[in-house]
């Protein structure tokens, strides 16, 4: 015991200690501007997948819908780690810089907002058809029927999505290190991995699973408490 704590290991592992508070916050608010954006664009999306198909609220050109599925597909196929290199141009114009935690929510808005739509979109098709041709047999606009119909009888689906594409980014902010990403990726990979200290290593992972679960739980609550079907 006494010749690990006289380690190099250790010593490094005491030095970092105090940044790890900052890297946390690092990582808590960079996967929530990157969760907020990529459902800004996503959102939309997931809808208009639903929407625009032959037989939906809002029909689209055939030609639009296949371009907008193959556009989806493209992104959602490229592994994060190339499309992190792919865009560093791309983030350098946007934030003027290509390392730290500004510069990697735009990698992780691109790789994300694709999956979100997926997500939604799964989310929409749950909703019973019979209450949709309800509201279109009242009269509803299909602005009324998404707004009013669709999303608020998705909320349970669309929480519970939205936490598993939150965990996901979350570990995609974790890979962002690489490339010089801030947060606790950057502690695990660079001061642990690339330095060979498993303390570090595994003390940033250990931080990186504990967000997870606690974002894990609360999505899961509400996702809950939003579902009309359980008897409270």
């Amino acid at each position: 015991m006494a010749e690990f704590l006289a380690s190099k290991e250790w010593t490094t592992f005491l030095q970092v200690l105090p940044t790890i508070p900052f890297e946390t916050w690092e990582t808590i608010w960079s996967t929530a501007v990157a969760t907020l954006l990529a459902l800004v664009i996503g959102l939309p999306l997931g809808v208009c997948l639903v929407t625009g198909e032959q037989g939906g609220v809002r029909p689209l050109p055939r030609w639009v819908m296949s371009l907008l599925n193959a556009f989806i597909n493209l992104l959602r196929s490229v592994p994060f780690l190339i499309l992190m290199i792919i865009v560093i141009p791309l983030s350098r114009l946007i934030v003027g810089t290509s390392i730290g935690t500004p510069a990697s929510i735009v990698p992780l808005v691109i790789a994300s907002f694709p999956f979100v739509s997926r997500l939604v979109e799964t989310s929409i098709r749950e909703v019973d058809a019979g209450v949709i041709e309800a509201a279109q047999s009242m009269g509803a606009t299909p602005l009324q029927i998404i707004t009013k119909v669709m999303i608020p009888e998705s909320m349970p689906s669309l929480i519970s999505n939205v936490t598993i594409a939150t965990t996901t980014i979350m570990g995609y902010g974790a890979m962002a290190g690489i490339i010089g990403g801030g947060g606790l990726g950057k502690i695990a990979i660079n001061y642990g991995y690339y330095r060979f200290n498993g303390v570090l290593e595994i003390f940033a992972t250990v931080l990186l699973v504990i967000l997870v679960q606690i974002l894990q739980t609360v999505g899961t609550r509400l996702a809950l408490r939003c579902d009309k079907r359980i008897q409270r």
